[in-house]
């Protein structure tokens, strides 16, 4: 439905959007991830009109856009400050757009409160929006732009101004009312837990440009480069030389003498790199892969051995620090572990020597400065439903 070939944005010397090249699909929840002044919000405002591409092509249902403003543009958005007229009420100021157009009178008032309706606002109709909460305005931010019924929804961190509890609840009911339109929604945000919550497929940005596309799994089980690694989730990161190569695993240095084993994945999509003997490599894995262990589990785990640092029970969940033994170079290990009836009354403490083990399945192995050269995954890579 949405295209852009080669998208580039410059301000002087300075590229804050590199030739990026994406397609968005129809009815699709696609979000564009990442840091401050990764060019994300240079991006949306490229797509709602805002800003003139540099270079490149922004199409939208086989028709070229990128020159057109934003009123001609069948694309909305919903402002990370929401940009409400202090002085209208809320009927007033979802009605502004459709005025601005000359659309008659009886059918302003039709689709106004139709759009108020399905963000359940239509009660406070007449109310000023001085008088509304966060939430309320972010809905009648959403009913103002809906109320146009764009083919694109642009959203441009709408929910940054809310505190933690409503930005919850106001992310659900956004996922929720896209699913019921059906519509396409574009969601610019640097929330990472937000961005793997609602998305059908994600967008990671660095420094102007699109580290990686893919379903919020093939993100963050699967990262193709060190940046989106580190940048999505936790990882947990040990240095080391590969000490042996085969096309089953790669073993390398660890901490102390004992070796630690990479392996594909269980599924196939993460397939071992192109290594040789003695390149040193990053092995990472995620926090919640851990186990702390009092002895050391079987010949089939990875482990290493460590000193409890920090203990944080969090109901469902006790997070440890870990420094590990005899690490080449300082490795501290950042364990999640589900909180059972079971792991609950076996107590750890800070200073108990303690294992941390591993599956060599869920390692991900990556260069020093970058990802390794990769085998072709054994099967197709998850497609996004665009639901």
């Amino acid at each position: 439905m949405l295209k852009l070939h080669g998208v580039r944005k410059a301000f002087g010397n300075f590229e804050a959007v590199r030739s990026v090249d994406l397609e968005i699909q129809d009815g699709e929840f696609f979000s564009i991830l990442g840091p401050s002044g990764c060019g994300k919000t240079t991006l949306l405002r490229l797509l709602g009109g805002f800003e003139q591409p540099t270079s490149g092509e922004i199409i939208l249902n086989d028709h070229r856009i990128d020159s057109l403003p934003p009123h001609l543009r069948q694309c909305n958005t919903v402002f990370q400050r929401y940009a409400l007229f202090p002085h209208l009420s809320v009927q007033q100021n979802v009605a502004f757009g459709l005025q601005m157009k000359k659309t008659p009178q009886d059918e302003i008032a039709t689709r106004v409160n139709a759009a108020l309706d399905l963000v359940q606002m239509l009660g406070l109709a007449t109310r000023s929006v001085t008088t509304l909460s966060g939430g309320q305005q972010q809905r009648v931010a959403l009913a103002r732009a809906l109320v146009n019924r764009p083919k694109v929804l642009l959203l441009d961190e709408p929910l940054s101004a809310l505190d933690l509890k409503l930005r919850q609840q106001m992310k659900m009911e956004l996922l929720s009312l896209q699913r019921r339109l059906k519509q396409t929604f574009i969601f610019v945000t640097h929330d990472q837990e937000e961005a793997l919550e609602v998305s059908d497929r994600i967008a990671v940005m660095n420094e102007g440009i699109v580290e990686q596309v893919g379903t919020p799994q093939e993100i963050y089980e699967y990262p193709k480069t060190l940046f989106v690694a580190r940048f999505i989730g936790s990882m947990n990161t040990i240095v080391g030389d590969v000490r042996e190569a085969r096309a089953d695993a790669i073993t390398m240095s660890g901490c102390g003498k004992r070796s630690l084993t990479i392996k594909p994945s269980r599924d196939g999509m993460r397939p071992l790199p192109e290594v040789s003997v003695g390149l040193k490599v990053q092995l990472m894995v995620r926090p919640e892969k851990l186990k702390v262990l009092k002895s050391a589990p079987d010949a089939n785990q990875n482990y290493v051995e460590g000193t409890i640092k920090e203990v944080l029970y969090k109901g469902s969940q006790t997070q440890f620090l870990v420094t590990a033994k005899d690490a080449a170079t300082p490795a501290q290990l950042h364990v999640w572990q589900t909180n059972s009836a079971v792991t609950a009354k076996r107590s750890f403490c800070i200073d108990d020597k303690v294992f941390v083990a591993w599956s060599p399945e869920d390692c991900i192995l990556m260069g020093m400065n970058g990802a390794l050269p990769q085998n072709q995954p054994q099967m197709p890579l998850l497609q996004s439903t665009g639901t």
